[in-house]
């Protein structure tokens, strides 16, 4: 075995780093694309989509030379976000990093959570209304699939780490594949049903002849989804777990560069293909899920929304794990002799002397209850544009540009007032601008459905 500079044995390539990338970047954000170009129109919501894929390329290419410090190839390593902002910028923004890195990946799983269980009402209702016609009643229980969904992950949460789960993001990223295609195919058979170019150049419209939206009701839903689509793109709060996993050489920096590129071009691809394909098939009338707008043929949309929930089943595990590696670490440090956190016990599998499982009690009880609580709050709040919306802003400005920006400026010792500077402190204007609007679009869209839903007893 060879051991890197750590003293551990890393297998990571570029190739299992663009799945991790690909699987926490393509999730349910891109089910919710078309939607967000409808709010926008055919002029600022590609414009979006394009624009966010660039600043996103930038600033992960920033943040993959902070994996080491202070030298990007054989600087001390940092084993994740958090460690490379404490190394590069001090106590200050490591709270800033730990709200927002932390926040954004539990808010994911709740949102994961939420379209996972969408997807498998989905396939029931599909299955209802091919079997008793298009007329008939088939709303199930919404709460039922939301708890399926997490007595799966309590299982799943035993496993060991993110670099453990490394199978799971190649089905996962292979599933997002697969539903992304049937979704954009069963946008393009629509479309051909009726060729028809629709949608408008600005996207919903604002109170004509008594119908569209009110001028407030169209910022709002134009906000939050400016906030989707940051969401749809944002993974810089994995960007330096998946650079731990990489084996070298070549440097880590440059091979997480190539994945990230890789990831980022699978990514536009996707999302702009569905995106505008979507909006021409439905035009301003876009489903917020766009999938749940289609029943027939039956089992390409059952085969579909079944992809969703394997993917996100997958997905959940790859955002769940940096989390329950964060506490336990935590906990490890603050009470080092406490038998509920060090000692190991094993289960041996029967008649199989190679399969055995290994766990502490802290990871036994305690990652059931993240999962716990997860899908509690999911069954609180199960709003899926609106979710996607408040975590992209929670997550867009502080992770995916302010940090990386500030930590690269510190670590090249980038002149102030200099081109490169003032361009970089610019693009960290807007992102904080589009993170702001966006958040209390959502916000505002949350209170406002919350008026007319019960507690623990919403509809999917």
């Amino acid at each position: 075995m060879n051991f890197d500079d750590a003293g551990r044995i890393r297998t990571g390539t570029v190739w299992t780093a663009t799945a991790h990338a690909v699987t926490a970047v393509i999730g349910s954000g891109v089910l919710a694309v078309p939607w967000s170009v409808a709010q926008m129109g055919w002029i600022f919501g590609p414009l979006s989509l394009f624009g966010f894929a660039v600043i996103t390329y930038i600033t992960a290419r920033l943040l993959c030379d902070c994996y080491r410090t202070p030298d990007p190839v054989k600087g001390q390593r940092n084993h994740s976000y958090m460690d490379a902002v404490r190394a590069t910028l001090g106590k200050k923004e490591v709270l800033i990093c730990v709200f927002a890195q932390y926040s954004l990946l539990w808010g994911t799983m709740v949102g994961y959570t939420i379209t996972a269980a969408t997807s498998m009402l989905s396939v029931k209702r599909t299955n209802c209304y091919h079997t008793k016609g298009a007329e008939a009643d088939c709303q199930p229980s919404s709460n039922s699939f939301l708890l399926i969904f997490g007595a799966i992950h309590i299982v799943l949460s035993q496993l060991p780490s993110l670099e453990k789960v490394t199978f799971l993001s190649v089905i996962a990223a292979t599933m997002s594949f697969c539903y992304s295609f049937i979704a954009l195919y069963l946008c393009v058979a629509k479309f051909v049903s009726n060729p028809v170019v629709r949608g408008t150049l600005t996207g919903v419209e604002i109170g004509i002849n008594g119908g569209g939206l009110s001028l407030s009701s169209k910022l709002w839903q134009s906000s939050q989804a400016l906030g989707n689509i940051a969401f749809s793109y944002t993974y810089a709060q994995l960007l330096i777990e998946i650079e731990d996993t990489l084996k070298s050489p070549p440097a880590e920096n440059k091979s997480m560069k190539r994945a990230t590129l890789y990831s980022i071009a699978l990514t536009t691809t996707f999302y702009v293909s569905l995106g505008c394909m979507g909006y021409i098939a439905f035009g301003n009338e876009a489903p917020g899920n766009v999938l749940t707008a289609f029943h027939e043929p039956f089992w390409l949309v059952d085969l579909a929304n079944i992809g969703v929930v394997i993917h996100l089943t997958a997905a959940f595990q790859v955002f769940a794990q940096p989390i329950f590696a964060s506490y336990e670490k935590w906990l490890a440090i603050r009470w080092p002799e406490s038998p509920l956190i060090h000692n190991t016990y094993t289960i041996q599998v029967p008649r199989f002397k190679a399969l055995s499982y290994q766990f502490t009690l802290c990871r036994l009880l305690l990652r059931p209850l993240v999962v716990v609580v997860t899908v509690l709050t999911a069954m609180m709040f199960p709003f899926f544009n609106a979710v996607l919306g408040l975590l992209g802003s929670i997550a867009f400005f502080p992770l995916t540009v302010y940090l990386p920006v500030r930590m690269y400026m510190t670590q090249v010792k980038l002149n102030k007032g200099a081109l490169k500077w003032c361009m970089l402190q610019g693009l960290s204007l807007l992102a904080l601008f589009v993170s702001l609007i966006s958040a209390v679009g959502s916000v505002a869209d949350i209170a406002d459905r919350l008026k007319n839903t019960k507690l623990f007893n919403a509809n999917l």
